[in-house]
């Protein structure tokens, strides 16, 4: 301590000395006058001001009047320790910097430039500085932020009271988000003259509509941007409904034997939720039941597999909860359907042709009764005689006896008896027999198409020759027109006959033949041969002509040219209809004599005559032999081929459409024969070269091909083609097109959340297609990326994206795609900005920050909100404002798009008057929302909780925990062990102290060992009271595996002695005579070294790029310099507030010599720490940010020892104002101090 004192002491005379350095003298001839005069401003109580005074007489002393008051020219204005002059005196900056305003402040002021050598004394006109007083808090009764328990149905009082303001707020109560009538409200004085308080009450009565909803205060005033809340939430209690049970089907109680019944009992609503429990014959079955608050529904599911005995039982559901009359019930009776078990046949089914067969059929017991019924195949024969007896379970036993004459064919048939209930129309229940008849040998006989039926060639067709009984099996053979029927060998393919072996199948004996047939099988007798027996059948073939062949009389044709035709069909069967037809164009023909057909077929001939023309060339004359009892057709074809001169065809293109500076192609469709010899193109009387030229060429088949092409290109092009028979000439028009070009696009859209709005996207474009807007919204990959919930519409040239009921996810860039067909699209960006009310991040119920009351410590307390636009936050303290004019408060406001912070650092705290809940308080135009923090005093640790073990060897074991509230003060753990029946305890403190995990080791197998660990600060330990932080184990044997850890655990370092070496105590005491001596000369080079750091600011700010500058989709990244008192706020894309928790940190209290480290050797680091907090050097002592803070801000990364700002980040914050906010260098959020951050200019 003694250190710490003695180097502040030096650098505060070293500050004194060298005041009179600061001012650099200017030369006499520099100009004079004011060039920058302050300005009337208005700002919020609370905000940082700024009066501007620019001198053209830099060399001339400058200082500042209120209300006639002269404040002296020293800039750092000792007498208003919130006021300070700011700016570079050498370029003639002197401007008035007030912090933390308050009413005290509002006043006139001038600058005035004092009398010099080469001049008078200068006075700039007065101007006025404004405050503004908003009302800060409201009292609800009963308190805010907590849960009141209510009873539906009973009237109630609630009252609210705001703090000072002016003018005096309005007050309106909202229950479940209706605003409430017939409100009592008194305006009173506030605590000072203009200040002004408005109490409210009102009588509310609760239904069971409002439970789990908010009651809520909420206060206007014209000093507001949006009204301030406060609410409470209601906890409604009401009985539930009646039980309902679920009957899965529609017949309640019907059920089968052997089903998994699953009953499902719901009671809905109900506070608390209803207690559920299932009966079965009045004996509970199951007392399970869960709920779902959400639905606010309880619910009991009763699973049970039904068997035959349950018939008759009654299953029941009970609902009640503490609140209920009397228990209500819904109960059910079962009626149980089960089938026979089983189905026996007595009896033998074997037996000779034309004797009886006597069988008997029993079934087991079922619910309802069976018939029975016999089947012999598909014939239903009839019993002789059925009973039916009592069985099991309420069921019935059915007997049914059976006799009949056996008979040849009924041979290998199955007899079964059959049991069938309308119950068990789903199910067949059947018990079977094969019946066995023995018979002599029968007859022989071919199966296949009827005799005389007339066949496709082609078709195949299967005969087969069948044979009953006979011993021995007989041999089947098959012919055909006496020769015997063999299948072709393998080479050829494909095989028309397939020739099968002698297959028995039961009595009966084939073989099958199977042909492709053809026109040789045309009348042909197939004979089958067993023994002496024989059966025949003869086919009839059909088929089409085999060959069609045209001949013609001449080669060489040309228009008006006669050419005779002649068609000749070989043999076909039936006889076939000869027909002539061109290009589908039927022609009469000629009959003329054909030749003998074979195959036993017929044959025939036709000839035509033509004339032809130019439009005949390549056309085909067909020839067709038609069977209409076939319905098949044979054709051939005779190609023609006229010589004819050059002649355009109907689909010539008359119009080509182009793209600017795109290509294009005239095509020509033009027929001749023999083919044009040449390709000539004119437009405006102009031959185009065939050679081709910069821009055009002409195809090898006359088509006419342009690039680069231009508006002055469109028009009439002429083109000449000829070949040996003659010319012909035709006319082209090309029409240019051009790609769309959007015109107007507003960027951004904004709209509230939950309201609507048009993204409007204008073009120009030609041709304007119906269809040609498209929308595509982008952003990362994973993101919901659809358009379904929007609604896209067009109209002529304008493209519409219509969002209806705004939300938060569609904020973001959206693209408007226009295509024309015309290439390329025309593609615009446009951000949607979605704005919605704040919403503060509530890291605990309560959050605890503590700190020394004895008025030389400092506290941080942090909030943290989401909501666009910029939010706006508040303090207080107790339910009461707080007064930022208090130099004791310094506020700190930080903006990231639509994340905003708020860092309240309270100096001197006192336990008389800070040790209080505070409220952070967010708002911005579309509502507002809250958080506490509670300032406790530096105490001892809380226990800590959750001990539990993570790993276990033989020799040692893994804990882990959660660590308490710290008390304030750095916290280490001891963790305390004994092992039972050994008397005496051991300890073994946890490094690093911070630790939440630790391994334990020198521990002895399959030992029971008893376990607790302790937190303690400075001022004491938390005890051995809590259950959370003991715990017992007993460690496994040597044979026994360990259970290791996924991580590896820190371990304790080797014990050490823990008392201050001596050495380094004397050595501290010389180093701090050496400090003492060496402070003068120390604070020179610090003075230096902050001038050449401020110099380096400057280089990097001139070298920044405009690529640099990054935009966030709501606003443009700035410093804030609106709000001007002892708070500053800031709003950034990449920088974010360095946070740390007290985990991190802790009071310094004074170090011994081997315990100070100072970065690459500057001692004189400690003393310029720079944290989110005004630093208060006669009293302060530094502490960071509570730890209930560092959850908070998972994109901040920092290292948990390094509290100190690196010193190439120290730099003089005057030479900052040399350039624009915009035009800095990104840097890392740790890149700079947060008095550096941005420019208020």
């Amino acid at each position: 301590m003694a250190l710490r004192i003695r180097i502040k002491a030096a650098l505060l005379l070293l500050g004194l000395l060298t005041t009179g350095l600061t001012q650099v003298p200017i030369p006499a001839s520099a100009p004079r006058g004011f060039w920058a005069l302050p300005e009337n401003l208005t700002v919020v109580e609370g905000a940082v001001a700024e009066l501007r005074c620019g001198v053209r007489a830099p060399g001339s002393t400058v200082q500042w009047a209120k209300d006639g008051l002269l404040l002296g020219p020293d800039p750092r204005i000792p007498s208003f320790p919130r006021y300070r002059l700011e700016g570079d005196p050498a370029k003639g900056e002197f401007h008035l910097h007030i912090e933390a305003c308050d009413l005290s402040d509002d006043a006139e002021y001038e600058c005035q430039v004092g009398r010099s050598e080469t001049g008078p004394e200068l006075v700039s006109p007065r101007v006025i500085l404004s405050i503004l007083v908003p009302p800060k808090v409201l009292q609800l009764t009963p308190e805010a932020g907590s849960t009141v328990t209510w009873v539906a149905g009973q009237e109630y009082t609630v009252s609210c009271v705001s703090g000072d303001a002016k003018p005096a707020p309005d007050i309106t109560f909202l229950l479940s988000g209706q605003t409430i009538s017939g409100i009592s409200a008194n305006v009173n004085e506030g605590s000072q003259q203009k200040l002004f308080t408005t109490e409210a009450t009102a009588r509310v009565t609760p239904q069971s509509s409002d439970n789990g909803q908010l009651l809520v205060c909420q206060g206007s005033s014209p000093a507001l941007d949006t009204p301030i809340k406060a609410s409470f939430t209601m906890n409604i209690l009401f009985p539930p409904g009646p039980p309902v049970i679920e009957w899965p089907g529609l017949d309640e109680g019907q059920v089968r034997a052997g089903q998994s019944l699953e009953l499902s009992c719901t009671a809905r609503g109900g506070n608390p939720l209803a207690t559920l429990q299932w009966l079965k014959n009045g004996q509970p079955v199951s007392t399970a039941w869960g709920t779902e608050h959400a639905q606010a529904v309880a619910r009991s599911l009763l699973v049970m597999i039904v068997r035959p005995e349950d018939h008759g039982a009654r299953l029941s559901c009970e609902a009640y909860n503490s609140v209920s009359s009397g228990i209500q019930e819904r109960g059910v009776t079962l009626q149980v359907t089960f089938p026979p078990s089983a189905i026996t046949i007595l009896g033998s089914a074997s037996q000779s042709e034309n004797k009886n067969v006597t069988l008997s059929c029993i079934t087991k017991s079922s619910r309802p009764r069976v018939l029975l019924r016999w089947w012999l195949g598909w014939r239903q024969l009839q019993p002789s005689e059925e009973t039916v007896m009592d069985g099991l379970h309420g069921g019935h036993i059915s007997m049914s006896n059976l006799t009949f004459l056996a008979r040849r064919e009924d041979n290998g048939l199955t007899l079964t008896c059959e049991a069938f209930s309308e119950a068990f129309t789903k199910e067949t229940f059947k018990k079977s027999l094969t019946l066995n008849v023995k018979y002599p040998a029968q007859k022989l006989w071919i199966e296949g198409p009827p005799e005389g039926q007339r066949l496709r060639a082609g078709n195949r067709v299967r005969l087969v020759c069948l044979a009953i009984g006979g011993n021995p099996d007989p041999s089947l053979t098959w012919y055909k027109d006496s020769r015997t029927v063999t299948e072709p060998r393998p080479p050829q393919e494909p095989r028309r006959v397939q020739l099968g072996s002698v297959e028995k199948s039961g009595s009966i004996f084939s073989r099958e033949l199977v042909l492709i047939t053809g026109p040789s099988d045309n009348q042909a007798k197939f004979t089958c041969k067993a023994g002496q027996l024989s059966a025949s059948t003869q086919l009839v073939v059909q088929f089409p002509p085999t060959n069609v062949t045209i001949l013609a009389n001449a080669s060489t044709l040309r228009p008006g040219d006669a050419l005779n035709l002649t068609c000749v069909s070989v043999s076909s069967n039936p006889p076939v209809n000869l027909s002539w037809d061109k290009e589908g164009e039927r022609l009469e023909g000629v009959a003329a004599q054909p030749r003998r057909a074979p195959f036993k077929g017929s044959a025939a001939a036709r000839s035509v005559l033509l004339r032809l023309s130019s439009r005949d060339h390549g056309h085909r004359v067909t020839c067709s032999a038609h069977s209409s009892e076939l319905r098949e057709t044979v054709s051939a074809f005779y190609r023609l081929n006229v010589l004819y001169p050059p002649e355009f065809l109907g689909e010539q293109v008359l119009v080509v459409t182009a793209v600017e500076q795109g290509e294009a192609l005239l095509p020509v469709s033009v027929s001749a024969n023999p083919a044009p010899e040449a390709f000539n193109w004119t437009f405006r009387g102009y031959r185009l070269s065939p050679a081709g030229g910069p821009r055009h060429r002409i195809l090898s088949g006359g088509a006419l091909q342009l690039w680069n092409v231009t508006r002055a290109d469109d028009g009439l092009y002429q083109l000449h083609c000829q070949n040996s028979e003659g010319t012909a000439e035709a006319l082209v028009r090309l029409d240019v097109q051009y790609a769309p070009t959007i015109r107007a696009l507003q960027d951004p859209t904004e709209v509230n959340i939950g309201d609507s709005v048009d993204i409007v996207c204008t073009v120009d474009a030609n041709p304007i297609l119906p269809g040609m807007f498209n929308w595509e919204r982008l952003g990362e990959e994973g993101e919901d990326q659809s358009l379904d919930d929007m609604e896209k519409m067009s109209k002529g040239s304008t493209g519409r994206l219509r969002i209806h009921h705004a939300k938060l996810t569609q904020a973001g860039a959206y693209q408007c795609i226009v295509d024309n067909g015309v290439a390329p699209p025309a593609r615009g960006l446009v951000r949607l900005v979605v704005r919605f009310a704040p919403h503060v991040e509530h890291p605990a119920p309560l959050t605890k920050v503590a700190a020394a009351g004895d008025s030389t410590s400092s506290a941080t307390l942090h909030c943290r909100a989401r909501g666009v636009p910029n939010i706006i936050f508040t303090w207080t303290k107790n339910g009461v404002p707080l007064d930022l004019q208090d130099p004791r408060y310094t506020e700190h406001t930080y903006h990231q798009g639509g994340v905003h912070s708020s860092l309240l650092t309270i100096a001197n705290v006192s336990a008389a008057q800070d040790y209080a809940l505070f409220t952070c308080i967010a708002t911005n135009p579309l509502g507002s929302d809250h958080t506490n923090i509670q300032l406790v005093s530096i105490s001892r640790p809380d226990p800590p909780s959750g001990l539990k073990v993570m790993s276990m060897t033989p020799h040692s074991v893994g804990l882990e925990w959660k660590p308490g509230f710290d008390g304030g003060l750095p916290q280490r753990f001891q963790i305390r062990y004994e092992a039972l029946g050994t008397p005496g305890f051991l300890y073994m403190d946890v490094l690093p102290p911070q630790a939440t995990t630790f391994t334990l080791t020198g521990l002895q197998p399959s030992t029971r060992y008893r376990i607790w660990l302790l937190a303690s600060n400075a001022l004491g330990d938390s005890g051995l009271d809590d259950k959370g932080s003991q715990i017992s184990i007993t460690t496994p044997g040597l044979d026994q595996p360990s259970r290791e850890p996924d991580y590896q655990l820190p371990t304790e370092q080797p014990a050490g002695p823990s008392e201050m070496p001596l050495l380094p105590v004397l050595l501290a005491a010389g180093g701090l005579l050496l400090l003492s001596n060496a402070s003068c000369v120390g604070g020179f080079l610090w003075q230096r070294r902050l001038k050449r750091l401020a110099e380096g600011i400057s280089e990097k700010t001139e070298t920044g790029s405009e690529e640099d500058r990054v935009r966030n989709e709501y606003e443009e990244s700035q410093w804030t310099g609106d709000r001007d008192t002892r708070s500053s706020t800031v709003s950034t894309t990449d920088v974010e507030p360095y946070y740390h928790s007290m985990r991190d940190f802790s009071p310094q209290l004074p170090p011994t010599m081997e315990e100070v480290s100072y970065p690459r050797g500057e001692a004189l680091e400690e003393e310029n720490m720079a944290f989110p907090g005004h630093l208060y050097d006669e009293v302060e002592r530094v502490y960071a940010p509570s730890q209930a803070w560092g959850p908070l801000y998972d994109e901040v990364q920092m290292d948990s020892c390094d509290f100190r700002w690196p010193e190439d980040r120290y730099e003089d914050a005057k030479r900052i104002y040399d350039q624009v906010a915009g035009d800095l260098d990104p840097m890392e959020p740790d890149a700079i101090p947060f008095e550096l951050r941005g420019h208020l200019v």
